[in-house]
């Protein structure tokens, strides 16, 4: 006895273009005097590939599919250039320490002050706050964490002084390519644990090789504020005051333009091209290749059960 399960985990319903095709009615020899009935376990005198005209009636098309609008995907698409912009910000700043141009006080200065703009504009923007976290507990863990890190700070120096500078800069430029590819776009508070590791590991191989102890502790502070809080307060943005969220990305994509122009044009024309590119165009590749979106569904599908079983489980 021939089993025809139409739940698709026989291999007939595989072939299911076949079937279309290849309608018993349309046969000649198809035996008519017995009707057709689709059931699981029943001897019939059917081919097992038989389908009736019945067969197509159940067929729908792109059940589900969401229907994307130009101006909104721009919208979304400029989380990813302002965080390319953040990278290249923070190569820029890189680069003005390690040839001299930007002594760490006055970055050090610098990241206080937008610490403490950019905590102070996250608790105006409101939402909801950690259970338990109060303003005397963020000022506790910041202040943790800097005292750890301006104490490791000759040891994150000399980490890599048995490694070669090419490899020292290949891993960099790898773990925050790393950073970019993993980030969570969609969710970016609180950063991922992969995105955020990545950032922070190519961050002190670049640290480590500044001139001194109180260098790489500056640069290791920056990327903390770059890559791990910046993301938190633009996501309060997105969420709480709309309108001026892609003012913001678009100021931070422009200072990353304008920072890595000051150091290489050429690089800073690549920039522009590739947020023009990922802001503008892929936009309009997405909604074209949506145009061409064709998923077909039928009674060839995985069988999906509705029921509640929860019941099973007491």
């Amino acid at each position: 006895m021939f089993r025809r399960d139409w739940t698709g985990r026989n291999p007939v319903s595989k072939c299911i273009i076949g079937s279309l095709v290849m309608g018993a009615d349309s046969d000649p020899g198809a035996p008519s005097a017995v009707p057709w009935r689709k059931v699981l376990y029943e001897r019939q005198p059917f081919p097992d590939n038989y389908v009736d005209r019945r067969f197509l009636e159940e067929l729908r098309r792109n059940v589900g599919v969401r229907r994307y609008r130009y101006w909104p995907v721009v919208r979304e698409a400029g989380l990813v250039t302002q965080q390319l912009s953040c990278v290249a910000a923070f190569l820029t700043l890189w680069w003005y320490m390690y040839q001299g141009q930007l002594y760490p006080f006055t970055l050090l200065l610098a990241g206080l002050l937008c610490a403490l703009l950019g905590y102070g504009l996250y608790e105006a923007l409101g939402g909801p706050r950690t259970e338990g976290r109060t303003r005397l507990a963020d000022l506790q863990s910041a202040a943790i964490f800097l005292a750890f890190t301006f104490g490791f700070s000759p040891v994150l120096k000399t980490l890599t002084e048995s490694v070669s500078t090419d490899t020292v800069y290949a891993m960099s430029a790898l773990m925050l390519l790393a950073h970019l590819v993993t980030f969570p776009y969609a969710q970016p508070s609180p950063p991922g644990s992969l995105s955020l590791n990545a950032a922070l590991f190519g961050s002190v191989c670049l640290a480590s090789r500044l001139p001194g102890a109180l260098h790489t502790f500056a640069m290791v502070t920056c990327a903390l504020l770059v890559f791990a809080l910046w993301p938190c307060l633009l996501h309060r943005l997105r969420d709480r005051a709309p309108r001026g969220f892609p003012w913001a990305a678009a100021l931070v994509s422009l200072g990353g333009i304008g920072g890595l122009a000051s150091q290489s044009p050429g690089g800073a024309v690549l920039l522009a091209l590739a947020q023009l590119a990922l802001t503008l165009l892929c936009p309009l590749l997405l909604l074209w290749l949506q145009e061409h979106k064709d998923n077909i569904h039928g009674p060839w599908d995985e069988a999906e059960i509705h029921e509640d079983l929860s019941r099973f489980l007491q």
